[in-house]
Order: structure tokens, then sequence, then C-alpha cells
């Protein structure tokens, strides 16, 4: 049978495949040696001084590559009257934290190696960092990203999955950026740490008939119905274990305890219950599983070679 895709989307993905390619995790091992101690040092301490940083140094690339790509683009601010970025976007907005351990990060980088680390690799880094920082698994973190000119609102109102999707939502949603169901299960174990604010989960806790009672009205004393009531207020992702990255998330799923109606999606019924149970049982194949998912995360249509180029401030272009 004829395949149903684009020519010109076959394309872009063998352009973005050939660029993945060309990352390398040996990159600065000459043009800056110390530059992933010192994007560890500053990542841990970020999180030592707070616990909640660890999620959102990793959701700012998870949120910056699911969109153009890993190419910083999220790290742009708004310039009124003459550009738009990233962070206004629904899914990002009054959410995203953490700019300014990123750009503390580069400004300590630069003073080492001048304009010759970009913010993509820094955002990718300081991902799997955190991820360390809180107990989880390491990874080879490939590099080499050159960080874009570019960023696109639209894209990451359209891009990044919603709290409210359903599973086939999401294996859709992943699917199109080249991840398996696997992957997809797997990457949603993120939510191991973190917090949700009430206007992501409230219908969750108010309408949806598969999840936990008890958790569910212990949810609403903070999270009121009305809309507008409450929106900012939090709730950790994972109640067991908030700030350590463990396979917890996946055995509140089994107890019906996921915080969004997306997360309690992966164990309900459906094709990734399986998964979801090895998951809960299995710290080590969640850990093998996340880790191989996230270096694939960390390779999707970076820019390479004389592409885009290395931001000297990584919220401007230079």
């Amino acid at each position: 049978m004829a395949s149903s895709v684009p020519v010109v989307v076959l394309l872009l993905l063998c352009m973005a495949a050939a660029a993945a390619a060309q990352l390398s995790p040996t990159f600065y091992d000459t043009s800056c040696p110390n530059a992933l101690s010192t994007i560890k040092s500053a990542v841990t301490a970020a999180v030592n001084k707070e616990n909640r940083m660890g999620a959102s140094l990793l959701r700012l690339h998870f949120h910056d590559c699911f969109v153009q790509g890993c190419d910083a683009s999220v790290l742009l601010a708004d310039i009124p009257g003459s550009f738009t970025g990233e962070q206004g976007a629904l899914p990002n907005a009054g959410s995203l934290r953490g700019f300014d351990v990123i750009a503390n990060i580069k400004a300590q980088v630069e003073t080492i190696c001048k304009q010759t680390v970009s913010c993509a690799d820094i955002l990718a880094v300081a991902a799997r960092d955190s991820v360390v920082a809180l107990g989880g698994p390491s990874w080879t973190v490939p590099l080499g990203r050159r960080d874009s000119t570019t960023a696109s609102q639209t894209l990451a109102n359209n891009d990044l999955p919603p709290p409210f999707f359903n599973l086939s939502d999401l294996i859709s949603s992943f699917g199109n950026k080249g991840f398996t169901v696997t992957d997809m299960v797997a990457l949603s174990g993120a939510h191991t740490i973190g917090q949700a604010q009430c206007l992501n989960f409230r219908d969750h806790i108010y309408n949806d008939t598969n999840i936990n009672p008890g958790f569910a009205s212990s949810l609403k004393a903070n999270c009121p119905r009305p809309t507008g009531s409450g929106d900012s207020n939090l709730a950790p992702l994972d109640t067991s274990t908030p700030y350590a990255f463990d396979n917890a998330y996946y055995s509140n799923l089994l107890s019906q305890k996921g915080l969004l109606h997306s997360d309690q999606e992966l164990f309900n019924g459906g094709s990734t219950d399986n998964t979801v149970r090895n998951f809960a049982s299995n710290k080590a194949a969640f850990s093998s599983a996340f880790a191989a998912a996230m270096v694939k995360m960390a390779k999707l249509s970076p820019l390479t070679g004389s592409q885009g180029q290395i931001r000297l401030t990584c919220s401007k272009v230079n």
C-alpha cells in the first residue's frame, strides 16, 4: 500500500534525522571541556535550594523540544510590538519556570567558553541533571545543537499535549513526534515530580468517574469548582513522593490517583494498562525506558552546523 504521508513531511523527517545524526556526546570535549560539570553544579545547587525546580527544568526541555524541536525557542522572551515567543502560549503561560536558573547557567558557561555552548544544549543537559539530582536515572546527552532565531506560539498551542487529552489523543500527539506508545508512557512518568495548577485538574476531580473518591475529595478544598476560583493553586502530580524521581506515579495510576485526566488515561482499561503495571512493579524497567525516550526527545529536529546561532543571552537572539 502506498504511503499516505506527504513527500514534504518525509523530507522534513529525513532532514531532522540527518541533523540529529550530527549530535555527539563529546561535542564540547575540546571547545569547552568544563561545560558539563559547570551545568551539573549549577543544576544541583538550584534543585537543592528548591526541590520543585528539578521538575521545572525538565518541563522546560520538554516544552522546547515538542514545538520546533530542541532549539531553545521556548527561552525567547516577547518583545512588545516586534516579537512574540512561546512563553505566552496556553500550555506555558503562568506555569513555565526556571528561566532564571538557565540564564544563570548560561552566564557561568559564558565566563569559561564565550559563545560556544548553546542554550538548547544547556536545556538538554539541565533536564538530565535535574532528574539525577532527584534520584532518577542518568543518560548520555547528545550535544551540538544550535539556538533558533525564531519561535512559534501557534505551534506551542497546537503541539503540546493538554491535560484533557484522552489515550488516543496522547498516542497520536507523541506519535507525530516519532515516539512509540511505550515512549509516551515512559515520558509521562516525568509527572512523578512537579506540580499542576487547579485549572488543569479541576474537570478531572469534579467530572470524571475514573478517580479515587477520597483522592478527589482531598483535592477539592484547594481547587474550588467555580472556574476562576483558585485556578493557580497547586497540587503535586505524585502525592506519594512528590520530590523523588521514582516509579510511584504508576502505582498511583493503579489506585486511580492520577492528578490529570491525561495521567489516568494511561490506566483506564486501554492498551497502555500493561505498560503502566510493568513500570509500577519494575522501577528499573521504567528508568531504562525513560532514559531511552529522553535521548530520543533530545534529538527532535535540532539545529546543527551553520543553522541558527549560539546565543549570548538565552532570552533573546544576538
